[in-house]
């Protein structure tokens, strides 16, 4: 077996890396600029050396080889010292694809939304029917306590992002994995760092399209028309489309109007009835695109359907992270004005008339950019009061943005006065909901400790 360094291994994809190739044997090292849970956790209960900074002494002398993370590009010390060494090296998703995959049937689930809880939704199906699957998914599983795993049945579900694969390799991950069913959730513009427009994006998503076999399946959102664009480009694979249209091959009914009932149907006959812990319509979408893809490898769906009432979802997916005073505090993984839009929207079903408040660190390579900022305000109507964490690199009119947000907003320069900003805000019978796709800080939790105290 070999020794591994993982550049980027913090990160929610490489340390499901890290986890695979620990798994298999190897003796696995790794370092990264921000190190946080809960990967961070799971890491460290792996009994995997970490260490801070991408500095070219933090790679072993005896490592056989480099897993680069596609947050590192030319000019980075480490990756620098890679190349000057002539070291091996290899990307995170190749690695993937020739280490784990081999052999497997793969189910990919790509998408601009939903990717990481759909993902854990079919993982956990295929378990309930008793596959024991492999899986890669971009986020702590609650029912598994881990985000990777071998697994020892025949399925391998792996979330599969458009992102870029490495600073060597500028195709989007997903097309290394060649799966035999791929679920297309969603698409919309997205990563304004490396995509110039959604057509771009499209293009990524029919390179995926090209490596679906003729008997493997397409699992479709019937009502987004950039894919059937996609689609339209070229299709050599039997599709399934879901979404609430009777008329589709998978449709749901909703039975509680905040999604945490609904009635699945398959090509209109009714097949079973979902009760589960999680709200939106967003998530009822991802259980069906889930149902669709158990059903494409031989999964009776009515079998399977009840043990979604125990399900858990993924950590940092509008997580409580627990209570005070009559206040819910939640932690929620957020990137996208659509995500938040959503998320919201099935907190409001679910919560009636009380109060929502946000925090947000619009912290995505798109939203540093600039490039959701005219969405950013509308996304938030859901919420009665808004305080954003303003850093100074932002690249964004945050002035406009607050000036633009239906309810109360305002602005800080950092997570000290969020927080107090916050404590000053707040009412018994608030749900305050901390949205960022990093590691805020760890306001959430710092928030609620201040409740306490």
């Amino acid at each position: 077996m070999s020794k591994l360094h993982i550049l980027g291994i913090a990160g929610t994809f490489m340390g499901g890396v890290a986890a695979l190739a620990r798994e298999l044997g190897h003796t696995v090292e790794g370092s990264d600029q921000a190190i946080y849970p809960p990967m961070s956790t799971q890491l460290e209960q792996l009994g995997i050396e970490l260490a801070q900074g991408y500095l070219p002494g933090n790679i072993s002398p005896d490592c056989d080889a480099v897993i680069v993370g596609n947050a590192l590009s030319r000019g980075n010390a480490a990756v620098e010292a890679v190349l000057n060494d002539g070291r091996r090296y290899t990307s995170g998703a190749q690695w993937l694809s020739e280490a784990v995959l081999p052999g497997r049937t793969t189910l990919a689930v790509a998408g601009t939304h939903g990717k990481t809880t759909t993902t854990t939704i079919l993982t956990y199906l295929l378990e309930a029917a008793g596959r024991t699957p492999g899986f890669l998914i971009g986020g702590v599983a609650e029912d598994f306590g881990v985000s990777a795993r071998l697994g020892q049945g025949a399925e391998f579900v792996v979330e599969a992002d458009e992102y870029d694969t490495a600073f060597f390799d500028k195709r989007s991950k997903f097309v290394h994995y060649r799966p035999t069913v791929a679920i297309l959730n969603n698409l919309e513009y997205d990563h304004a760092d490396i995509f110039p427009d959604v057509a771009a994006i499209q293009r990524q998503f029919h390179h995926l399209v090209r490596t679906v076999p003729g008997h493997g399946r397409l699992i479709v959102n019937g009502d987004d028309a950039r894919l059937d664009e996609v689609l339209a480009m070229g299709c050599w694979t039997p599709v399934e489309r879901f979404g609430f249209d009777a008329a589709l091959d998978w449709s749901a009914r909703l039975i509680a109007a905040d999604g945490s009932a609904f009635a699945v149907l398959k090509n209109g006959v009714e097949v079973g009835e979902v009760h589960w812990p999680l709200v939106g319509k967003h998530n009822v979408l991802n259980g069906l695109a889930a149902l669709a893809a158990v059903n494409a490898v031989g999964v009776e769906v009515a079998t399977v359907i009840p043990a979604l009432a125990r399900f858990r979802s993924v950590k940092r997916r509008l997580e409580v992270i627990g209570t005070h005073d009559g206040i819910t505090v939640y932690d929620d993984f957020a990137h996208h004005p659509t995500a938040i839009a959503t998320t919201l929207d099935g907190l409001r079903a679910k919560v009636g008339d009380a109060r929502i408040v946000v925090a947000m660190e619009p912290r995505s390579n798109s939203m540093r950019l600039g490039a959701h900022a005219d969405a950013l305000a509308p996304s938030l109507d859901g919420a009665d009061a808004v305080v954003f964490l303003h850093r100074p690199e932002l690249a964004w009119d945050a002035g406009k943005v607050i000036a633009d947000v239906r309810g109360d907003a305002r602005a800080v320069p950092d997570t000290d006065a969020l927080i107090a900003a916050l404590r000053a805000l707040v009412q018994p019978g608030d749900q305050v909901v901390f949205m960022s796709n990093g590691g805020f800080d760890g306001a959430p939790r710092r928030f609620l400790a201040a409740l306490q105290d």
